[in-house]
């Protein structure tokens, strides 16, 4: 195992400081952990179930929320809305230097986050929630003492477990108006994991998370840890379980996950099916999933031009592939992109002769230059493009 420090910009511009753990070979996938309340990416529970799943082959990200622990910002700024929001930079910040997280997990006010953020995202996810509460008003009662204090000023410095923060009054206005689980129920399977004997956050909590989710989801008692994880070997069994639950789900052939994602983006079925179609000299008939496609030469080839042509479908990957990665990048970041369009094409280079695939992106829309400049680089990192780039490997075999 191997363990990278990384730093991104939060939701609000600060500077956010995380840690990457990786396994020692290529990962089977990526995870993004969200820390407790006023915890950090280096409490007990995040360190360690961050390395243990690296050990199983899941590469995974905790960071520090804004002005906590080594990222910059005040943590009287910030809210349970801010946390989402922060959750979605890293998680920005995978899809643009590694890949789209797979994973999503969350330790008590975190697994609230993560739920949260995996309702209303387009991205493919599994979902695990640690000790979590139904709703984030849960942490109100550890302001009770100070709620007044803070109404009237705008914010107070708190003792919570022995330290000081300061709770302003946006944090307050912000979990009051947490909207009911069940107006928004998550479609992402999900693994609930809960101690019975919780004092802080009580298993009435999974109960409910567990109820308000739909199908697929799990739940799994934690027996007789408790709410911050601090024994070992509760995080190492935690650990495991994840990673034999999540197994189903992040890999790019489960089962259940017919279309994976990357980057944001769909990577098809898996498997695609091609055979003659026996309707005129060239035509082949493509199987991909529940669709149903044709391809075919143009009629000076021997053909009857019943189709796009082989490289035709190689251009329209890229050209399909990027779009839809400029699209959900702008989504994320709320720009006001209006329409995306690719023209590409095969050029011979005259002097070499080699065949270039030329792409021309067309943005329409209220974009500011440097948010141009910004999409620009976010189409080199389409998956499509980065297969086509990084070359492929063709095994081939013969069947009776």
């Amino acid at each position: 195992m191997r363990s990278e420090e990384v730093t991104f910009r939060g939701h609000g511009g600060d500077l956010l400081r995380g840690r990457l753990e990786l396994p020692l070979g290529s990962p089977d996938c990526y995870a993004l952990f969200a820390h407790c309340f006023t915890c950090g990416k280096d409490s007990i529970a995040a360190t360690r179930i961050s390395r243990l799943l690296a050990e199983e082959g899941i590469a995974t990200l905790r960071f520090d929320f804004t002005g906590l622990g080594n990222s910059d910002g005040d943590f009287a700024n910030t809210n349970f809305s801010s946390n989402v929001d922060d959750l979605r930079s890293a998680i920005d910040y995978l899809c643009e230097e590694y890949e789209s997280p797979r994973l999503l997990l969350g330790h008590s006010l975190g697994g609230a986050a993560v739920i949260s953020l995996a309702r209303t995202s387009a991205l493919d996810f599994a979902v695990v929630s640690l000790c979590a509460p139904y709703r984030a008003s849960h942490v109100g009662h550890l302001l009770s003492s100070s709620r007044a204090e803070i109404s009237e000023k705008g914010v107070a410095e708190v003792n919570l477990g022995g330290r000081k923060f300061r709770i302003g009054k946006t944090f307050l206005d912000d979990i009051d108006a947490d909207v009911d689980v069940e107006e928004r129920r998550l479609h992402k399977p999900l693994l609930v994991m809960h101690a019975p004997g919780d004092k802080i956050v009580g298993i009435e909590n999974a109960e409910q998370i567990f109820r308000s989710a739909l199908h697929p989801k799990s739940f799994i008692s934690l027996d007789s840890a408790d709410h911050l994880l601090l024994r070992r070997s509760d995080a190492e069994y935690a650990a495991r379980i994840i990673s034999a639950w999540s197994a189903r789900y992040v890999s790019a052939g489960a089962a259940t996950s017919p279309s994976p994602v990357k980057d944001g983006v769909a990577l098809g079925s898996g498997e695609v099916e091609v055979f003659e179609s026996l309707r005129s000299p060239l035509e082949q008939t493509i199987i991909s999933g529940r669709h149903s496609l044709t391809s075919d030469e143009p009629e000076s080839l021997g053909g009857l031009d019943r189709g796009p042509t082989p490289f035709d479908y190689v251009l329209s990957a890229l050209g399909s592939c990027t779009t839809m990665t400029l699209r959900l990048y702008a989504r994320r970041r709320s720009l006001n992109l209006r329409c995306a369009s690719v023209r590409l094409s095969f050029v011979a280079e005259p002097v070499s002769g080699k065949r270039v695939l030329r792409r021309v992106i067309r943005l329409e829309g209220d974009i500011s230059a440097a948010d141009r400049e910004r999409l620009l680089e976010i189409a080199e990192k389409c998956p499509v493009h980065r297969a086509y780039s990084a070359g492929f490997i063709v095994e081939t075999s013969l069947v009776s």
